[in-house]
């Protein structure tokens, strides 16, 4: 260093130091690149979701998988499908055959004993019929000829009344004839012999009157007699005709209960001759779970699996519950199909490729046990729509966004910082200060 330098003061010496060019450029890209990155955490936009993963199933109970069960005890005679046999509703599956190898002769036996049993329960009932006619028409006979005694009895007592009548008439003569005589005898007009005949002749009319009487009484107490063997024919014959219905009505049941025996018996012997068991719905054999004539089989037992064909497919997500608050009903979805290619960006849906849309149909309303909520997901018809079969079979996984509000991707960036939630609301969900915030 030459002399005149190191005679120079220190403050001006530090002028004398000066910064590489490279150096400078290099900061000024660095103030430039962090300004940008501000701008674009300002503008660029970020959307808010949470995740979920779960599988593809069918939305109705009778498309979900089911178990195809023996109907009867037996054994498995012959099967019909194999395991990925397509099958339609009605196609046979299997055929089984019972334990015993004489249940169709016992079957039968018991089918003709019910039979013969049914028809004696008719003949029967037939023969009761006809005991019921025959009494009804007794009946109307023993009536008929009751009344016509009556109403001779009638007749008897208006005769007995006319006979009294007369007598007492006769009386009244003979009493005056007496009564003449006697005035006559006293003033010598007329014979004792007279007046004696005229007394006669009084006593018999008064005799006669008595003899009326007694008949007329007789009469009425005959016609009382005779209307109570009326009611005692008209009960005793109705009585009668009760216990024929009676004995009727329990033939009839009787024969109602053999004829539900035989329907018994034939269905049985019906599911015997030939016991097949049909596919209930159009789907595919799952497994083949039973063994042919290797094993028994109870009613109840599974002996086959079958996955019916899907019409309504829907994805079953299962959400953390710090975020079941935030899903509704409605919400639009993104979804990712195992085996199906695809790049998401999680906070850019509009670039991702290989997902399909799809909106929240049912949350439910409690968990699984282990703090997990399902939520199930429908197709967007105004998306693309979902894979095929091939693909998108029952079982398949898949993970899913559901989406929320749409932020700053730098109020992201400081959300996920701080550990806030995806949202943030003074009001609970669902009310209309809330409804008027989201629509904003």
């Amino acid at each position: 260093m030459s002399s005149s330098s190191r005679s120079l003061p220190s403050y001006l010496a530090i002028h004398a130091v000066h910064a590489p060019r490279a150096t400078r450029i290099l900061a000024g890209i660095l103030v430039v690149l962090m300004i940008v990155v501000a701008l674009a955490l300002t503008i660029t936009p970020w959307q808010q979701n949470v995740t979920g993963s779960g599988r593809v199933m069918a939305f109705s109970p009778e498309e979900r998988q089911q178990n195809i069960e023996a109907p009867v005890d037996g054994r498995i005679a012959r099967w019909h499908v194999v395991e990925g046999s397509s099958v339609k509703k009605g196609d046979p599956i299997v055929e089984l055959t019972d334990n015993d190898p004489a249940i169709i002769e016992r079957l039968t036996q018991e089918r003709d004993q019910m039979v013969g049993t049914e028809v004696a329960a008719v003949r029967r009932v037939k023969t009761i019929e006809d005991r019921i006619r025959a009494l009804e028409l007794s009946q109307k006979t023993g009536v008929s000829a009751a009344k016509a005694r009556v109403q001779m009895s009638i007749d008897r007592i208006g005769a007995a009344q006319q006979s009294l009548e007369a007598a007492k008439a006769a009386l009244m003569t003979a009493k005056i004839q007496q009564e003449r005589q006697s005035n006559l005898a006293k003033k010598g007009l007329t014979s004792t012999r007279n007046v004696e005949l005229a007394e006669l002749d009084y006593a018999q009319k008064v005799a006669d009157v008595e003899r009326a009487t007694n008949s007329l009484n007789a009469a009425k107490s005959e016609k009382l007699s005779l209307d109570s063997e009326l009611l005692r024919t008209d009960a005793d014959a109705g009585s009668r005709i009760d216990e024929a219905w009676g004995a009727h009505a329990s033939g009839e049941s009787d024969i109602a209960k053999s004829r539900a025996e035989v329907t018994k018996v034939e269905v049985r012997l019906a599911r015997q001759n030939t016991q097949r068991v049909m596919a209930p719905v159009d789907g595919k054999i799952f497994r083949v779970v039973a063994r042919q004539n290797g094993e028994l089989l109870k009613a109840g037992d599974q002996i086959a699996i079958l996955v019916p064909n899907t019409t309504n497919d829907v994805v079953e997500l299962w959400m953390d519950g710090n975020d079941v608050p935030l899903i509704s009903e409605g919400r639009p979805v993104r979804l990712q199909f195992e085996g199906w290619p695809a790049l998401q960006f999680a906070g850019w849906p509009s670039i991702a490729v290989g997902t399909f849309g799809g909106h929240v149909q049912l949350v439910d309303s409690t968990d699984n046990g282990a703090g997990k909520f399902r939520v199930l997901i429908r197709p967007d018809p105004k998306d693309e729509p979902w894979p095929t079969k091939t693909y998108l079979r029952q079982g398949v996984r898949a993970n899913g966004w559901v989406l929320l509000n749409q932020v700053p991707l730098g109020f992201e960036l400081w959300r996920q910082f701080n550990g806030f939630p995806p949202v943030i609301s003074m009001a609970e969900p669902g009310t209309a200060k809330d409804a008027t915030k989201d629509k904003k």
